[in-house]
């Protein structure tokens, strides 16, 4: 698989010689934290091709069957302060939605905050993790961890998760060699990485493009607070902008935002 992945990278791409792969391993995000505390490098990656504990965001499970799609962590390690990086799940996920297009033809949609969208049902999904220097305030490291369904048909996936889930294949109808997309995200992750701060205006703006949760009534949950609103925008820091049903707006950066229509909110 890494002799794969590598032909579709050019010959001098700086992370070539750190990616490794893993025929089983309980989290990508698990290994990259592992290794990080062990002095791990900047553009390390790690792919596996199944997880026994895969995670998404809230503390989910991510299904991570063998054969199936992409599982996969960055390590980063930008020196700056965690406010700088308020954006990163964003820019992460414009710039994988990029690589997909590129890959495939064929680019998701993005629900607020990090879950990648084909008809109104999960692809994928993002988690970010961030580890801060108790003495010094900025960022020991980043860990970008990406998930994506890409062989799965409709009968593939269990019982729990099936009228909310959709893989690549079914999206497009083919089934793209996973190596392809995987360098395709190694290169724009490279790039948005490279330019987190001086570029952050401009994915903002395109995460906006590509964000389905604008523009449509939500349902905020947050413990055992239910709330309902409209989402209106993203800010720049990635916050969800919603007017609720009282005529207050606020910006939303934690809690469940389901979206009307998808997930078997109507």
């Amino acid at each position: 698989m890494i002799h794969k992945i590598k032909t579709h990278l050019p010959g001098d791409h700086p992370w070539q010689n750190q990616i490794q792969y893993f025929q089983t391993i309980d989290s990508t995000n698990n290994e990259a934290r592992r290794q990080a505390a062990d002095g791990a490098p900047n553009g390390t990656i790690i792919i596996a091709k199944q997880q026994t504990a895969g995670r998404g965001r809230l503390g989910r499970q991510f299904q991570s069957p063998a054969d199936s799609g992409i599982y996969a962590s960055l390590l980063i390690r930008p020196e700056c302060r965690p406010e700088d990086l308020m954006h990163l799940t964003c820019v992460t996920a414009v710039a994988i939605c990029d690589a997909i297009e590129q890959a495939t033809g064929f680019r998701p949609g993005i629900k607020w905050t990090n879950d990648l969208i084909a008809d109104k049902r999960k692809i994928g999904g993002i988690l970010t993790e961030l580890s801060v220097n108790p003495h010094s305030g900025l960022i020991d490291y980043a860990i970008i961890g990406f998930g994506i369904n890409c062989y799965q048909k409709a009968t593939d996936f269990p019982d729990e998760i099936k009228d909310i889930a959709t893989s690549l294949f079914i999206a497009t109808g083919f089934s793209h060699p996973a190596d392809k997309i995987i360098a395709c995200i190694i290169a724009e992750l490279f790039h948005c990485t490279q330019n987190l701060t001086s570029l952050a205006l401009t994915y903002m703006a395109r995460y906006r493009n590509d964000c389905v949760t604008i523009g449509s009534d939500i349902r905020l949950v947050r413990g055992d607070e239910v709330r309902y609103g409209y989402a209106l925008d993203v800010n720049t820091d990635g916050a969800l902008i919603v007017k609720m049903i009282d005529g207050t707006c606020e910006a939303v950066n934690s809690g469940e935002v389901s979206v009307r229509g998808m997930y078997g909110y109507q």
